[in-house]
């Protein structure tokens, strides 16, 4: 299965232990799948992933950065960026969403099978 890596994986793989319950099971979850599930995929980013996941506390940005070296990077040719302007112009998502307006072009142009979000539920995830 060819899968789109968004933020949220490389963020709840890296991060420190949550003491909400929800999210402390959404990063085990997310550790679990990396580490048995992830070399069963082709796994790709983009640069905008990269780009997000290099904010923050730098040791914590470090270690997410290192997480995705070596994933094929997506690129965000003229195509995906026309597509993502129309995704934004249709109002389904807010106008403030352009970066997940691109995730959602990005694995749409490049024919992902799914787009992997962990702060989704799975019947929500984004089947291309």
């Amino acid at each position: 299965m060819r899968i789109y890596i968004e933020s949220t994986i490389p963020s709840y793989v890296v991060a420190r232990p949550a003491r909400d319950l929800l999210q402390a099971a959404r990063q085990q979850l997310t550790r679990d799948w990396w580490d048995l599930k992830r070399h069963k995929h082709e796994l790709f980013t983009s640069q905008v992933v990269l780009g997000e996941i290099g904010f923050g506390e730098k040791p914590m940005a470090k270690r997410r950065l290192e997480t995705m070296h070596g994933l094929p990077l997506l690129q965000a040719i003229d195509e995906v960026k026309e597509f993502a302007g129309k995704i934004l112009a249709s109002g389904l998502l807010p106008a403030t969403a352009d970066r997940d307006a691109t995730h959602i072009a990005l694995a749409s142009a490049y024919e992902m099978d799914i787009t992997f979000d962990v702060e989704l539920p799975a019947h929500c995830q984004c089947h291309h």
